[in-house]
C-alpha cells in the first residue's frame, strides 16, 4: 500500500493510476518487495511525504512509527524513528541507522528487516 501526506492531509496512493513515478518512488518500491514477511505483517507501506520532503517505507512497530528514508543525491539511506509527541527534548524523530548506497535493494530490505527486528522494534 502507498499513502501521500501533502498539507498534513494524509491519502491513499491507487496502484497505477496516482504513483508517483519519480526515481525515489521506483526505488522505494523495490526495497518494498524484497521485505521479509514479518516488515509486511507490520504494515509496511510506502510514504511520499511532502511536508517533510521524502520519500520511504513506513513501518508501523509496537514502539511507533519508523520510516527508511531513500536517499537524496549521495546522501545514505537514513532509518529513522519517528515519535507521535515531541519528547522531552523536543525532538519529533531521532535516527537510528545509515546505510550506504552501496547496497542492492534486497540487501537494504534484508539488513533493515534485520536491525528493526533484533532491536525490538517489530513484534
Amino acid at each position: 500500500m502507498e499513502i501521500s501526506i501533502s498539507g498534513g492531509i494524509v491519502r491513499r496512493v491507487r496502484g497505477g493510476q496516482d504513483a508517483p513515478m519519480t526515481g525515489l518512488a521506483i526505488q522505494a518500491r523495490t526495497i518494498a518487495g524484497f521485505l521479509p514477511l514479518v516488515c509486511a505483517r507490520m504494515g509496511a507501506k510506502v510514504v511520499h511525504n511532502v511536508d517533510a520532503n521524502y520519500t520511504g517505507i513506513r513501518f508501523d512497530t509496537k514502539v511507533g512509527p519508523v520510516v527508511l528514508e531513500m536517499p537524496v543525491g549521495d546522501q545514505p539511506y537514513r532509518l529513522v524513528h519517528e515519535f507521535i509527541e515531541p519528547d522531552e527534548k523536543g525532538r519529533t524523530e531521532v535516527e537510528m541507522r545509515r546505510f550506504p548506497q552501496i547496497y542492492k535493494p534486497n540487501g537494504i530490505a534484508l539488513m533493515t528487516a534485520e536491525f528493526l527486528q533484533t532491536r525490538g522494534f517489530l513484534k
